[in-house]
């Protein structure tokens, strides 16, 4: 039996493409390709999570872990990040991400082909935020957030969705959390 996939996201009536809804490219809409099983967060989700976060984010280092279709990401550089580092693996998603960077002039926006989870375990940086949204039902969130209090600064946080309720794992607390159908959403903070 085949599984069922996901409903291409729409944006103005166009399927796969997803609206920055704050900030510096705030109403800007970015296209992804389709096919892919992206999932990217939704325009009330992303507005909860930045509401949470205290809108902009001057300064601050973010990782997008899972990049997908960049739209945690290209938010966070809109809002004011002074670095984002996309991390994505598959190949017709680079192409859209490198595209939307261009057509923005986010200069603020690395993207790096290559797996999350081997790049994390080189990774030597700390960040301010990471944005941990790992292909839906794949299991990948409670691994990955239980090895992330190293990447992160003092206080740093980690906003995490997936097909089920978030758990702290030891060293953070969940400062918030909600749901939006199947996705379950929550905000960690780095104690």
């Amino acid at each position: 039996m085949l599984a069922k996939q996901a409903a291409p996201q729409r944006a103005h009536g166009v399927a796969n493409r997803v609206r920055i809804i704050g900030g510096q490219f705030r109403r800007r809409l970015l296209d992804f390709p389709g096919g892919t099983g992206l999932r990217p967060t939704p325009d009330s989700v992303r507005e909860t999570v930045f509401n949470w976060l205290g809108q902009d984010l001057p300064g601050w280092t973010c990782l997008d872990l899972f990049a997908g279709s960049g739209a945690l990401g290209f938010e966070a550089a809109s809002r004011g990040a002074e670095r984002v580092i996309m991390i994505e693996r598959d190949p017709k998603a680079i192409v859209a991400l490198e595209k939307n960077r261009t057509l923005l002039g986010a200069a603020a926006i690395t993207i790096l082909r290559a797996d999350a989870l081997a790049w994390l375990a080189n990774n030597r940086e700390t960040f301010d935020l990471v944005f941990l949204d790992p292909p839906f039902d794949s299991g990948l969130a409670a691994t990955v957030l239980a090895s992330l209090a190293p990447h992160l600064k003092s206080g740093g946080q980690v906003y995490v969705e997936q097909g089920s309720t978030a758990s702290a794992p030891p060293g953070f607390i969940i400062h918030r959390s909600g749901r939006a159908g199947r996705s379950h959403f929550a905000l960690l903070i780095k104690e």
